[in-house]
Formats: C-alpha cells, structure tokens, sequence
C-alpha cells in the first residue's frame, strides 16, 4: 500500500528487485535511516531511492560489506516491512514527484532502551538542526520510526505527521522530503522521562488551535490558494520565534485587505482565520458602527479598537498574543481623504487614527488588521501601502473545482441524510456554473431543496403529515434552482436572445463567412496568450442582421460573461451615468478569465444626430479609452460593435479604434427567397415573387438616393424612408 505522497502525487516505482535482507553493518551505520546494498546493486536504481516492502522509501548507499543480491536493514527497519533476517523482499527504484518537499513533520521522541526514574531535557531548537543536517533529503513517511544518536545518547523518533508543501491535511501514510525548510514540531512519548525544552523557539507555534487546516471542514470552498497566500504572507514569519524574525530583520505583516465581487467569501474567510487562531477573539467590526454624532467620539472608538493590545504588548513584549481586528466594509470608513464633502471630516480622521495605530511612531507589532471590500478603488492609497493594509488578496470567483468544493460543502448535510438524489450530478453542476459566486451557489442549493420541499406539501391540506423519509433533492431541481438563481456577472442570455427573436437563418456564404471569422476571433481570444484584447466592428446598413450575429457569436461562444449594452438599456441616462454604466461593465468582464462585450448600434450610444451633427464627446471619449485598455494579466475580452453609420464613426476617429471591421452586406434575391421559405410567410409559388420585389425596391431605393433624395432615413426594421413617400422593407436576420 502506498500513500499520497507515492500514488496521489505521480511517484513511480521501477520494476521490483527481489532481494535478501541481512543486518546493518555496523551500529554507526544502524543510525543513518539508510538502506544498504552492494556497489554492484547500486546501478539498478537510478534514483538511490528504493521503496522496500511497498512500506517505506529509503535512501540507497553503497557498501562493501553487503554481499552482492542483499539489503542491510537495522532492527527498527525490518520491524517495520515486517522481515527479518535471511528472508527475501521486494525492492523497488522510487521516483519522487515533484513538489515532494514536507512543510510540516512533527516527531514524537523515546529512548532506544526504557531509562526509569530518568529525567532528561532536550533543547528543541538544538535538536532540529542536528535532524535536518543528518536526514537532510531524506523521505520521511508518516508512521516510520528512526533510530538516531544526540550527544551520545541513541533515541528514536516516531513521525505522527507528515504534512507536503501546498497540501491541506495529512493522510495516513503522507511523506516527502524533509528539507533545510521542513517545519519540525517535537513531542515526547509518555512517561519516557524526555522533556522538550525550548520547544516554541524551535518550531511549535500556539498560534493556531488545530494542527492541520482542513478548509471544507471550515466551509470554505475553491480558496485554498488564496488560503495559502494569505498563510505565507500574514502569518508564516509569526508562527518562528521572535528570535528568528529579529535575525532576518523584517517586521511582521500587520495588515490585509480581502477584496472581490460580492459574494465570493471574503466575510467567510476572515471569520474563520479568527477561528483558527489562539487566544484572543477576533473584534469583528462593521464599517459604519465606529461612526458617532459626537466630535471626537469616533476617533476614540478606534482607538479602543487596538487597546487591548496596546496594554498586551507593553505587558509581555514580543511575545504577547497576536490580536486579530477585521474590518468589514471597511470602504464605508475609509475613504480616500479629502473625497467626502460632508463638511465634518470625520472620515478623514478615522483614516489618520487608523494609519497612526497601524504604523505611526508607536506602531505595534502584535496587531493583524483584516480588511474587507467590494470597493478597493474607494480606499485611501496610504491604507494600501506597505506596512499597512500591504497584503491584497482577491477573492474572486471561483473556477469550475472551487464551484465543486462550494457545492460539496452545502449538499454534505443532505448527503449524509440520504436526502440527496442518486442522480444529482455535482461536477454537471460546477460545470454549468459558470461565473456564479459561493454565494449564489449557496442560493442554488437553497432553491432545490424548496423544490424538494414543496412537492411534500399538499396545498388542499396543510395539516397533511409530512413523509420526511420521502425527501428527495434530485437533480431536476438543482436544474430549476439555476434557472431561478442567475449569475450577477454571468451572461446575458435574455438580452442576447431579443436580439435575434426568430433565430438565425442559413443567409448566404457571405454572412456565413462573417460569422466564421468572427467565431475565429473567439478562439484567438481562447488560446493566444499575445492578445488579451480583439476588437471587430460589424458594420452595414439597418436590419442586415449585424447584432443578431452579434448575439449569436455571444451565445455560441459559451463564455462566462457575456453583456451587450444598448441604448435601450439606459434610457434617461445622464451622459456621466452612461459612462459610469459601461465602465462598470468592463470592470465586470475583468472579473472573469474570457468575456465578450457587445456595443450595440454605437451611434445610438453616442447620442448621434445628423442634424447638426450632434454626439457626446464625454461617451465617446469613454469607450475609445476603453477599447484600447489591455485587460489585467489573465483575462481575456472580445469587444464586438454594430454600426450603421461608418462615415460618422470614421469622422470622430473610433472605426480606427476596432481592430477588424466586417461588412454585412444586404441579402440577394436567391438569400432572401432562402430567409422567406424559412419564416414561411408566403406559399411556395410567391416566395420568387417575393424576393424579386424586394431586390427591386432595394434597388430602386438606391437609385432613388443617387438621384438626389436628401433626407433619406432609416426606418424601422432597416426600412427606407424617403421624400417620395414610399416605404421599401429591406430583408433582416
């Protein structure tokens, strides 16, 4: 049997070597965990890693005094493959995987040989070098037991856990390399007299309550790297005594800001780290609740915040308790100063106070301040700074694995109820997901489970006994739940549909060649790695069809967002509102690794008029600004604009903002007979007909506008209106 570290992380094991087991050389070399062989077995192992007995993983060494066909073994080893002396056992070439390096190994220690009524004093931090220098390298496996001599005295150590750099928790037979970086932790077995001083200045740290994070047992779901981020930057360099960190001459982190959409478990997180920490409770404070009417009262609020520990550091120096403050919607109170014009300046104060607490001329050293936002552009930039809130971490949405962590989470109780349905499919359901937050999941799982419910009660009787042996969560349900609980940053399936109300019909190699070279946009957006941003301007007259395939690229793509401003959609709209509303679309779509943005009839967005002309240079500064801006590093975005008026777009410079414009051309009268049979308005014997009077009055209509017809407008559905009073329908998608 093998554990995590063997099977669950890539290790292979060469083909097995059948060889005979005899005793250690000598005792000096009983200690060193090493399993010998002959120099002329030494070459069948490429990696001088064997894994004896399928149990434990050895260094190989050579030497002489091992017969050819033979591996030495010590006592402890061969107690452990469980052989002894003379028997044969199977013996194979290891090959670690990589990221095989233990960040944990916590130790239990005994004497060789029972000492009674003998107390003895082992100086942890002493130990733990002696360790690293003689096993350095060497794969520890969780359960193995290791004869070694300090200062003359031979002990023995037990490994009762074995924690892998990156991994959540141990399981029964983990093991890796133990590294100059390895975290030892020290133990004595009962009554075995050995007594491990100095132990917090060596490696064992109070600061957490558990031994191992298990993040699902915490409820957090799909944030374990951000999880780990936030380990390494915040408390990594407080778990080493005071000693080590006055050594390496840095301060500790006093201060981190969670900041996402909505949602995405930044309150969660911050709540459990406080639970995962050791004495003192953490002050969870709501932004608005430090805020009082009376001058100078608010300011005092914060300063009590950090009293406890003011009084705790003065008491006990560097070794007081670390004192934990998290801040939700800290954006409420933390505004960028000289941003707010309520005449008080009590923001601006808050701000000071809490900038003076955190890093001023009394700084302290045992705070950890947690910050909580769905609005960092609001916050003060000497907030953010280094030595203040320096860590950001952003909890963003999660990816496809975080959304099956999410669900497993909310469905575990049901699950062990048996009140969940053979059928529901839970990585279906992470896959269908996209682009929901642990929030919304969270209302996914709520909204099945009252589809469930609801189908016990019986709303002709509701004192009808209830049969709760016959609840059942099936997978339907979870398929309404989605229905009913959309994505606030997801697609937008309805608005893209109403672009294209009777589908897309087969109009022609040209359009279908359009709609080819605009699908090829999506895949450059989906794997080229040089360009973040493609941008495509369709363009043509009114009701060619330009934002129904739009649209309809938007849909077939099968991205996690997908939005289409229109003129529609911001109707008394001040021109400041309608920049910040598409700004604020951008700044979504960035929140997701592929979007697509539709501009739908741009002129309409930029207010155009022909008499005059008239347009808003505010909008239109606005979306060539964002039309250009390269999105943040790993994130990719398809901007697609529709247009019928070229010449205006090229006058005010935009067309040369898009990087590929396609022209949609009319139908021809063969396209268009092939649109008519499909709506099937006309019997088969007037569809030529049909099609051929519409070729004519397209055509007259563009002789008519040669011939001098000022004024000419497009009317609704892409209608030509003109002076002459005739009213010519142009063919549409």
């Amino acid at each position: 049997m093998a554990g995590r570290g063997y099977q669950g992380r890539g290790a292979g094991a060469g083909a097995g070597v059948s060889l005979a087991v005899v005793s250690t050389p000598s005792q000096e070399l009983a200690l060193t965990n090493c399993a010998y062989v002959s120099p002329a077995d030494i070459r069948r192992f490429p990696t001088a890693l064997a894994l004896v007995g399928d149990v434990l993983v050895f260094a190989l060494r050579a030497h002489d005094a091992v017969a050819t066909g033979s591996i030495a073994l010590n006592a402890i080893q061969r107690r452990q493959v469980k052989v002894s002396a003379g028997d044969s056992i199977t013996v194979s070439s290891f090959a670690p995987p990589d990221d095989f390096k233990l960040a944990l190994l916590t130790l239990e220690l005994e004497y060789t040989k029972a000492r009674s009524n003998r107390a003895e004093d082992l100086d942890a931090v002493l130990l733990a070098q002696q360790l690293r220098k003689r096993f350095l390298d060497q794969v520890m496996t969780s359960g193995q037991r290791v004869p070694f001599e300090f200062y003359g005295t031979n002990y023995i150590f037990s490994v009762n856990q074995a924690l892998l750099e990156g991994q959540e928790s141990s399981t029964p037979l983990d093991r890796g390399f133990l590294s100059s970086d390895t975290y030892i932790i020290f133990e004595a077995a009962p009554n075995s007299g050995i007594k491990v001083i100095n132990q917090k200045e060596a490696a064992s740290s109070k600061l957490f309550k558990d031994k191992e994070f298990n993040l699902e047992k915490l409820g957090i779901g799909g944030l374990s790297s951000e999880f780990t981020d936030i380990f390494r930057r915040a408390f990594a360099s407080r778990v080493f005594p005071p000693h080590v960190v006055s050594k390496l001459g840095i301060k500790h982190v006093k201060g981190m800001l969670l900041y996402g959409p909505p949602g995405t478990g930044k309150t969660l997180m911050a709540r459990q780290i406080g639970k995962l920490l050791n004495g003192k409770d953490p002050k969870i404070v709501n932004g608005p609740e430090v805020l009082s009417k009376f001058v100078g009262e608010t300011e005092k609020n914060v300063r009590d915040l950090f009293l406890d520990a003011e009084n705790d550091q003065k008491a006990q120096g560097d070794h007081s308790d670390l004192h934990v403050i998290i801040f939700d919607e800290i954006d409420a109170i933390c505004k960028s100063r000289g941003s707010s014009r309520d005449g008080t300046g009590v923001h601006d104060s808050i701000v000071n106070q809490l900038l003076t607490k955190i890093d001023g001329v009394e700084a302290l050293n045992n705070v950890l301040l947690i910050g909580m936002t769905n609005r960092k552009d609001l916050l003060d930039e000497a907030l953010l700074r280094p030595g203040r809130l320096e860590v950001h971490i952003e909890i963003n949405l999660p990816d496809e694995n975080g959304r099956l962590q999410i669900l497993q989470i909310h469905t575990s109780k049901m699950r062990e109820s048996s009140f969940l349905s053979p059928d529901v499919n839970l990585q279906e359901l992470a896959a269908r997901t996209k682009n929901y937050s642990g929030a919304e999941l969270e209302g996914v799982v709520k909204s099945a489970v009252s589809f469930a419910l609801n189908r016990q009660i019986s709303m002709d009787d509701l004192t009808k006994p209830l049969d709760e042996e016959s609840i059942k969560v099936t997978m339907d349900d979870f398929v309404n739940g989605l229905h009913e609980i959309t994505p606030a940053f997801g697609a937008s399936t309805d608005d893209l549909e109403r672009c294209r109300l009777h589908g897309i019909v087969d109009c022609g190699k040209a359009h279908q060649h359009i709609f080819q070279r605009a699908m090829l946009l999506v895949e450059q957006v989906k794997v080229s790695r040089g360009s973040p941003l493609v941008t495509c301007l369709l363009q043509g007259s009114a009701g060619s069809g330009k934002s129904a395939l739009a649209a309809t690229v938007g849909i077939d793509s099968d991205f996690a967002y997908v939005k289409i401003i229109s003129a529609e959609t911001m109707i008394g709209f001040s021109e400041s509102s309608k920049c910040a509303q598409i700004c604020k679309v951008f700044e979504d779509a960035y929140k997701s690794q592929f979007s697509i943005i539709i501009l739908d009839d741009i002129e309409r967005l930029l207010e155009f008029v022909a008499i005059g002309p008239r347009f808003s240079n505010l909008i239109s500064q606005t979306l060539m600004v964002l039309l250009k801006r390269v999105p943040p590093k790993g994130k990719n975005l398809l901007v697609i604009g529709t247009t019928s008026e070229t010449t205006f777009l090229d006058s005010i410079g935009m067309s040369g903002v898009f990087s590929v414009t396609y022209e949609v051309p009319k139908l021809t009268k063969e396209d268009a007979a092939k649109v008519l049979r499909h709506l099937n308005v006309f019997d088969e014997g007037d569809v030529e007909t049909a099609a051929e009077a519409l070729d004519d009055a397209d055509q007259e209509a563009v002789h008519a506008c040669r011939d001098g017809c000022a004024g000419a407008t497009r009317g609704k559905r892409g209608s030509h209106l003109c002076r002459r009073g005739k009213d010519r329908p142009q063919p549409f998608l």
